[in-house]
Parts: structure tokens; C-alpha cells; sequence
């Protein structure tokens, strides 16, 4: 049975969307709706064989929705609304309560709705999303696909934070890790192409773009993950500071007079790769920076590789060994130095990248004589969500 799903990612001022044919994953359309609320809103959306865009004014979600669907229906990539058979939605945060993607019902909404106290910037917006589709398909069925259910197989040894215990039972502070929609895409997809079973591989996942997250998956299971109760910690990022000596915050409040919310704002936007460069929190303009000769733009790329390096380090002495090391995202589908610069001096653990392969960003990179598979794997979460609203939603209805 061939099938048309709908994957959307709704942001606070955004709507990104993919239509695809299920189960063969083949993309009919994608694209993004930006700067809604905006007079000069745009839409981009393009197919195969076409591009569109177009700038207009959308006053909220429910008109970017409705636009989207109109514009599906106009350039005949659907016939009717009929013709969708399922949504998936990306969710930000399922807390404790979602441990799997969910069938969206007024019960699954309501409780995305009170996980905003978790993630207060995504939650809200995600459930908008899924309210406005909910009202003009009533009839089609939404899956919710939280960025945390991947990481709710962590042991409390991963997951439970060294703070007063009140903190956890009462306001749920402990690590949930995120990305996890990524992670579990990329590590099944690696499965396939090895031929093995992911139950049988320990494999480390590095997904890298300018939020990045390093992810331990033994058996198929994140038993570790670098993000933890918000997706600021962790590994340094294209503008978040990833890990630092909690103290420094109120040494810095104290001395500059900073309230709570400035000092979030600094550690999330004014911080990481843009923090250290000075430059920006692209990772391909600091590379051209630093073979310039720019001393801190070097300086924020060996900090970025070696934070990641280390954290694999500590992954593989939790998993007891490494099959496979995969980079995905957009530095880790794209940069060859970001690549090299974290796998130096690895060759102990018998991990070698052949450089040839790594330059032409081949599907694996090692050396022959590497004991470590390393790969580099395009991420696909919105096929991932796709797979999803298939999986539950379908087997729901049988």
C-alpha cells in the first residue's frame, strides 16, 4: 500500500515540510515557510523536476499551513487534501512521558503542551503546529516524534544529574539528550549498509551542524548522549558554549549584573565557534578564516574538535570498544577537516581515516588497515518521521 506522509518541523517564526510516497521514502515535495508573522514572509518549495518562492504576508502558523496545503494542490503535487494520508510532527521535548513516537489524541497534545515548562522555546510552537493540521485534516492521523523518546533507554547512572534529589521527582531536571530522531536514523542506516544488525554494533554518532550532539548506541539503544537537560550542554557549538564550569555564571551575573535571562542568552547565542572566533558561527567561514591566518579562528576549531574528541573517548570506555564512528550533520556530512581533526590520534584505538576518502566524502572514509568503520551518512529525519506515522499510526488502524 502506497501512501502519501506529510513530515513537519514548525519553528517559533517557521515550517519546514516534507511530502513523501511511504514506504519508499521518495520525496514529492519539500521546503520551508520563514519569517511567518512577517509582512515579508517567504516560501520556498521545490520537487524533483521544479523550484518555487514566493513573499507575501503570513500573519501566524494556521495561514503557513493553509498556504502549504493550497500551493500542494495548485502546482498539482496532490490532486486534494484527501490525498494525505498521515503527519508526523516533530516535538522538541516528551519529558518522561514519551518514550516511543505517539499517535497524537487531545490527551498526547495536552501533555506536549505542559512539557513546555522543559523546553520552553520548541514545545509551544510544535503543538501549534499540531493543532492547526488537526483542524484542517480532521480525519488524517498525526504522529507526534519526540527528539528525546531515542534517549529514554539511558540508565539512571546517564541520566540522573549529582543535585539534590528533589530537583529530579519534583521538577524533572536530568538528562534527556536530544537529536535523538537523527541518531536513530543514521544508526539503523549505518546497520544496513554494514550488513550487520544494529543490535550487534556499538556505534558512536556525531551529529554536527551548528547544534551539535554526540550520541553512544549499544545495541541499538543510546545508552549516553551529550546534550542533556536542555540542548545547550554537552559538546562546544556553532553559538552555544556546550559544557562549562557551572560557577562561572554567577561570577559573571555578580560582576556584570547579568539576570537570569542574559546569562541564557550568552551561553546560547553569544558563545561556542562565533564566542572564540569572533567571526561567525559558521563553521566554513572560520575554516576560511583560519587558513588565512586568523590565531582564534584556529583556535575555535581545535576547541571544537577536541571537545567531540574527548567525548568519544569517554563513550568508547563506556561501551567497552567501538564498531563504528558516523558523522552526520551539516560539518559532519560536509567538512573533511572537521572530519580529520577529530579522528587524529585515534590510530591507538585502531580508527584511521584514509584522507583520499575522507576528500571525496565517501560513504566510509577509514583506511584499509582501520579496525573502526568510519562513515560519513546524510541524516534524514524527515523520512524518519515518515517511517514513524507509518508505524504507529498505520498499526493503530489495522
Amino acid at each position: 500500500m502506497t501512501l502519501k506522509i506529510m513530515a513537519i518541523n514548525a519553528g517559533s517564526s517557521s515550517l519546514k515540510f516534507q511530502l513523501l510516497v511511504m514506504p519508499e521514502g521518495k520525496m514529492l515535495c519539500q521546503g520551508v515557510i520563514e519569517r511567518i508573522g512577517m509582512a515579508n514572509a517567504r516560501m520556498s518549495m521545490k520537487t524533483s523536476e521544479q523550484k518555487w518562492q514566493e513573499t507575501s504576508s503570513i500573519a501566524d502558523h494556521r495561514e503557513a499551513v493553509t498556504l502549504l496545503l493550497e500551493k500542494l494542490i495548485s502546482h498539482q503535487i496532490i490532486n486534494s487534501l484527501q490525498d494525505i494520508d498521515g503527519v508526523g510532527h516533530r516535538v522538541a521535548h516528551g519529558g518522561e512521558s514519551f518514550k516511543d513516537s505517539a499517535l497524537v489524541t487531545d490527551a498526547t497534545l495536552a501533555e506536549i503542551e505542559h512539557l513546555a515548562e522543559l523546553a520552553p522555546l520548541h514545545n509551544p510552537v510544535n503543538a501549534l503546529g499540531i493543532r492547526v493540521f488537526r483542524q484542517l485534516l480532521p480525519s488524517v492521523p498525526s504522529v507526534a516524534v519526540f527528539d528525546t523518546a531515542f534517549h529514554q533507554t539511558l540508565e539512571e547512572t546517564a541520566y540522573i544529574y549529582p543535585l539534590p534529589w528533589r530537583y529530579y521527582t519534583e521538577f524533572g531536571i536530568r538528562r534527556y539528550g536530544f537529536h535523538g530522531t537523527s541518531h536513530k536514523y543514521v544508526s539503523t542506516t549505518l546497520a544496513k549498509k554494514l550488513g550487520v544488525p544494529v543490535s550487534a554494533l556499538r556505534i558512536i554518532c556525531c551529529h554536527l551542524g551548528n547544534g551539535s550532539s554526540i550520541c553512544a548506541i549499544k545495541g541499538g539503544k543510546s545508552i549516553n548522549t551529550s546534550m542533556g537537560f536542555t540542548p545547550q550542554s554537552g559538546v562546544m557549538m556553532g553559538t552555544r558554549s556546550g559544557d562549562i564550569d557551572p560557577s562561572i555564571l554567577p561570577w559573571i551575573a555578580q560582576r556584570e549584573g547579568k539576570n537570569p535571562q542574559q546569562l541564557n542568552h550568552l551561553l546560547n547565542n553569544e558563545s561556542g565557534l562565533l564566542g572564540i572566533s569572533g567571526i561567525s558561527h559558521d563553521y566554513r567561514d572560520i575554516e576560511l578564516a583560519a587558513d588565512a591566518g586568523d590565531r582564534r579562528a584556529a583556535l575555535a576549531l581545535t576547541l571544537f574538535a577536541q571537545r567531540i574528541r574527548s567525548t568519544i573517548g569517554s563513550y568508547i570506555m563506556q561501551m567497552g570498544g567501538l564498531d563504528a564512528l558516523v558523522f552526520t550533520g551539516g560539518i559532519g556530512e560536509n567538512s573533511t577537516r572537521a572530519r580529520q581533526a577529530i579522528c587524529h590520534n585515534l590510530h591507538f584505538l585502531g580508527l584511521v581515516v584514509d584522507e583520499e576518502k575522507n576528500r571525496r566524502n565517501a560513504t566510509f572514509i577509514q583506511a584499509d588497515n582501520s579496525i573502526v568503520k568510519v562513515a560519513v551518512i546524510n541524516t534524514n529525519e524527515e523520512l524518519m518521521i515518515a517511517e514513524d506515522v507509518m508505524r504507529i499510526a498505520l498499526r493503530l488502524a489495522e
